[in-house]
């Protein structure tokens, strides 16, 4: 077994405002180097970051700036409510 850490595969970063009506959606995408991009701004930025490939992979095929599908609602609306909690936490 190797410590070598391995790159982020795939990395999806999603827009909700806190009451809004509209739906969350896409706001960047990537895979490899471009995953790892994205990661490394969410941490710069303070913006929770919530590891779960089976929904990023599941959101891998919406575009960006286009909202999430119904079917994805409940999956993501889990991650949001876990990154809120952590956020009033802060």
């Amino acid at each position: 077994m190797s410590d070598e850490i391995r790159p982020r595969a795939l990395a999806i970063a999603l827009q909700y405002e806190k009451g809004s009506r509209e739906a969350p959606k896409i706001i960047a995408k990537g895979r490899g180097l471009m995953a790892e991009r994205i990661v490394a701004l969410a941490e710069e930025n303070g913006i929770v970051i919530e590891t779960n490939p089976v929904l990023a992979q599941a959101l891998s095929g919406v575009e960006i700036d286009d909202t999430i599908p119904l079917e994805l609602y409940e999956a993501v609306a889990i991650v949001i409510g876990y990154v809120l909690r952590v956020n009033s936490n802060r």
